[in-house]
């Protein structure tokens, strides 16, 4: 007889609940987050548990990792593929730990990718230089806004980033609290600069270099961050039966629902990695740039349409690449991308 184990993962706490092969209930009870306590509840079913199944949350790691260690099967359920029937007057955690346990029991769970823990913290490194990125940029358009505000003149932000001396002397003389904001932000940009180069030094240290990662590198506008953040983000291409599940994944197709040729609505457009959606993105800004090819077709869809459209076209047929390059473990072919 086995026994199927659903864990409504919260903040603080936990509702852990147990049902049969019929589906009956076998237990249910709400938990502290401490391991220990949830390994003693299942230590009394252990030869019975066929499957444990938790839900796909921010603070899912130490729960995953323990259970895994202490040689349960588990699986990590995706809150994006999981609907309940609308009609439903009541819902509770009760409810949703024994609506996971029975989509384990009835094999229709919507399974999340539980991400190596070895490999773990250097992607999350990486997506910690991207948080940085984006402070920093926030810092900066700061700066050109307030520039643009008080003197009705535009700065560019390579400008700013130089950040010499004559930068205070040129715009903020004799102006001591303005001036004072300035230096406020001019300092934290280069404690983030320091840190932002310290992570991509130690992630290029710790990322062994795969052949599959130098030939993402022949992609036009993927250098080595770009690179790092594809291949620790995408895990095993395997995971990905097509090319459309992959590009999927990256954010890269449209979302809309249509019946009888008209558009009835949208689905989830934020449903995907948006590590990988802004390193295709970031890629297609500089395979426009510099790849003749890439420049071509980007304008050929920027005469179709908007910038944002062209943009994504180009990192639609970015991702698809990657994807082939992974798969079959080959090098970019522009004749292949653009045929």
């Amino acid at each position: 007889m086995g026994i199927y184990a659903g864990i409504d993962l919260h903040s603080s706490n936990n509702y852990l609940a147990l049902i049969d092969e019929e589906g009956k209930q076998v237990y249910k009870r709400r938990l502290p987050n401490e391991l220990r306590e949830i390994l003693e509840v299942l230590e009394n079913y252990r030869e019975e548990i066929a499957g444990v199944v938790v839900e796909s949350t921010y603070n899912w790691y130490w729960l995953v990792d323990g259970l895994m260690e202490a040689g349960y099967d588990l699986h990590l359920a995706n809150p994006a593929g999981m609907q309940k029937y609308s009609g439903l007057k009541h819902c509770d955690d009760s409810s949703d730990a024994l609506w996971l346990a029975e989509m384990l029991r009835l094999e229709v769970l919507p399974e999340g990718y539980i991400y190596p823990r070895e490999t773990r913290p250097l992607r999350d490194l990486l997506r910690k230089r991207s948080h940085l990125v984006k402070l920093r940029t926030g810092l900066i358009l700061s700066l050109q806004s307030m520039i643009a505000r008080n003197l009705g003149i535009r700065v560019k932000g390579a400008e700013l980033s130089r950040r010499t001396a004559e930068y205070q002397e040129r715009y903020w003389s004799g102006e001591h609290d303005l001036s004072l904001i300035a230096k406020a932000n001019l300092a934290v940009i280069d404690s983030l600069d320091r840190q932002i180069k310290l992570i991509e030094k130690t992630a290029r240290g710790k990322l062994k270099i795969r052949e599959g990662y130098r030939q993402l590198l022949s992609i036009p506008g993927v250098g080595h961050i770009i690179g790092m953040t594809i291949e620790l983000e995408t895990g095993p291409i395997s995971r990905f039966r097509q090319v459309g599940n992959y590009v999927s994944y990256c954010r890269k197709v449209n979302s809309e629902w249509t019946s009888n040729d008209k558009v009835k609505g949208s689905g989830n457009r934020k449903n995907g990695n948006r590590y990988l959606a802004w390193a295709f993105s970031e890629a297609a800004e500089f395979a426009r740039r510099y790849n003749d090819s890439c420049r071509r077709f980007y304008n050929r869809k920027l005469n179709q349409g908007h910038v944002m459209v062209a943009r994504s076209a180009l990192a639609h047929k970015l991702a698809r690449a990657a994807y082939y390059i992974m798969r079959d473990n080959v090098t970019f072919d522009e004749r292949k991308l653009f045929s």
